[in-house]
């Protein structure tokens, strides 16, 4: 995958502190995101003693989302994007869970979920914010979820070396989405990120 504009190649502006540190937040959270999503598809892949404390701190993600989205939005919306991001990952580990036992049915279901669910984060983030392209961030969720169950088969066939190319591309398309996500708040809030 080849880093995006937005991403890498952007041309250098000045930015605000509070600019920086809402860019900087965004990106740990989205990072966090991915990486303890991989460290789930691990230790289900592998059994691993592991899977209840990195199923906790997956689960706090959206906790985190919300922390950091409240004071921009309210306690009400930001409650309503925890709720679909906690959808996201549980739908998630159904759809990895399933796809281990061999259950194609329950592990098809569970993919038709998880693409409605993106589908829902999309149109619910173009309405609490007009700077956010629904059709934007619905390409960009269908990306991450292609990308992610990729990385799932990988590891649960085996293909390890393959897992990591994939997460690569993961964490960039992560890290893009994060940035999106920081222009848009920007925009919508400038006095707030002068």
């Amino acid at each position: 995958m080849k880093p995006s504009s937005t991403a890498l190649g952007r041309r250098w502006r000045r930015v605000s502190q509070a600019h920086l540190d809402l860019n900087n937040m965004l990106r740990l959270l989205w990072e966090q995101h991915v990486w303890w999503t991989r460290s789930f598809i691990i230790s289900v892949a592998f059994n691993l003693p592991d899977l209840s404390v990195v199923t906790a701190r997956l689960l706090r993600n959206p906790k985190d989302f919300q922390a950091a989205l409240e004071p921009l939005y309210g306690a009400e919306i930001a409650a309503q994007f925890a709720r679909l991001f906690t959808a996201h990952l549980t739908i998630a580990a159904e759809l990895v869970q399933a796809a281990k036992a061999g259950d194609t049915a329950r592990a098809a279901d569970a993919e038709r979920r998880w693409y409605l669910n993106a589908d829902e984060i999309a149109y619910f983030l173009a309405h609490i914010n007009r700077f956010w392209s629904q059709e934007v961030w619905r390409a960009m969720l269908h990306e991450h979820l292609a990308l992610t169950k990729d990385e799932a088969v990988a590891v649960l066939s085996g293909r390890f070396e393959q897992s990591i190319q994939i997460f690569d591309q993961v964490e960039l398309q992560a890290l893009e989405m994060a940035d999106v996500m920081t222009e848009g708040i920007v925009r919508q809030f400038p006095r707030r990120f002068r």
